[in-house]
């Protein structure tokens, strides 16, 4: 079997198209069981030029994990407009989110299962992704205590402790979506925001829940 002939075309776009294979491989095949010679026919290359490009499996994956860490912060982020309330931020947010899962699947998969499981290098940048992502729904719950003038001095610990709990049931939710059919993104962030902003409004009012007593 002959090498495959490719077209000339820019090295940056060529890249692209071998991430673009690579990660629908990765995230439909599994980190372990997905090939260079699968990723190399996908993406209509020769396996040398793939090692040419990225050097090594474990590089190529690591880039993949990079470019959609990044492309799935950028979603978040231009899909909230922080000069609206609180609750509508918080829901144009989780609506961004579960979009750009739904769209991206294979991405997805690499993300929060692939990377998560074959070994801390990979880890590390997933785990870097989702700090940002922490970090972006702590202002926002931060912001919107302040804004409602009954607790301003929400501690900050609880505050952080709420938005990582909300990234924790996304993330959950996302890959319950990907894999149950006729759920929509518009779905999924509803049924998210049902579930947190009836606690979280409450909360923002002074009106939190408490324990009884021991």
């Amino acid at each position: 079997m002959g090498a495959v002939k490719t077209k000339r075309m820019p090295r940056a776009v060529r890249e692209q198209q071998m991430l673009d294979a690579a990660v629908e491989t990765f995230g439909r095949r599994g980190y372990m069981v997905a090939s260079m010679d699968e990723i190399a026919e996908l993406a209509g290359v020769s396996k040398p030029l793939v090692y040419l490009y990225l050097n090594s499996k474990e590089d190529l994956f690591t880039a993949c994990i990079r470019r959609e860490a990044k492309a799935l912060v950028e979603a978040v982020r231009a899909g909230v407009d922080t000069e609206l309330t609180a609750d509508r931020q918080l829901w144009d947010g989780l609506l961004a989110f579960f979009a750009h899962t739904g769209r991206h699947p294979h991405a997805w998969s690499v993300l929060h299962i692939q990377a998560r499981t074959h070994g801390e290098t990979f880890a590390a940048e997933v785990t870097a992704m989702r700090a940002e992502i922490v970090a972006f729904v702590t202002r926002l719950i931060a912001v919107a205590a302040r804004e409602a003038h009954r607790d301003p001095d929400l501690p900050e610990r609880e505050v952080a402790g709420l938005a990582e709990a909300l990234v924790g049931a996304a993330e959950s939710l996302a890959t319950w979506a990907n894999t149950t059919e006729s759920v929509s993104p518009r779905q999924a962030a509803a049924t998210l925001m049902n579930f947190a902003w009836a606690g979280l409004g409450n909360l923002m009012t002074g009106r939190p829940w408490s324990p009884p007593e021991s």
